[in-house]
């Protein structure tokens, strides 16, 4: 039994920064039922797992904490770390891709014609990305920052992204969206 949270979260840390992986997900794993509910808990049951390589595991705790305090931006950043770790392919098929890629630009050839020196469009600059591509993690400051960019119908898609995660500011953010579609 665990007597005090803190020391045992603090000790657990403490194994993952020295790379003792299995040691922290040993004790871990020792009093699983005890902290359903602990954010602190399930982020470094996420961590031990992503140290062991264990990604799609960790990936499911690192969702557990985004569940659990939605705002919290340590959770999401782990979910999208892990989650890319997880699509990254084994050393084989990483090592037969290169070499294609070498077999493919040793043929290459570069183009003869040079390019122009117009400069890309003003309207093209501040355009950060296409109004249809998905923000994987929505905040306010990201909304602030298409706002400023003149990225409206950016701003608003985040919004009403934040009003799903956040109702308690659903107000805030409608008047905040009427105000940029009077911008539009």
């Amino acid at each position: 039994m665990v007597s005090d949270s803190h020391l045992f979260f603090a000790e657990i840390s403490l194994d993952l920064s020295k790379g003792e992986y299995s040691r922290g997900l040993d004790k871990l794993e020792s009093v699983a039922g005890m902290f359903n509910n602990s954010y602190s808990y399930h982020l470094l049951f996420g961590r031990a797992l992503k140290g062991k390589g264990r990604y799609s595991e960790a990936l499911e705790s690192f969702k557990t904490c985004c569940r659990i305090a939605p705002h919290n931006q340590v959770a999401w950043k782990e979910v999208l770390e892990t989650h890319f770790l997880s699509l990254q392919p084994s050393c084989d098929d990483l090592t037969a891709e290169l070499e294609k890629i070498s077999l493919a630009l040793a043929g290459f050839e570069p183009p003869q014609e040079s390019e122009t020196s117009d400069p890309t469009p003003l309207n093209e600059q501040k355009k950060p990305f296409s109004d249809e591509e998905l923000i994987p993690v929505p905040t306010e400051s990201l909304a602030m920052l298409f706002t400023e960019q003149g990225a409206f119908n950016k701003a608003i898609q985040v919004y009403n992204e934040l009003i799903e995660i956040n109702p308690s500011k659903s107000e805030t953010y409608q008047q905040t969206i009427a105000t940029l579609r009077n911008r539009i």
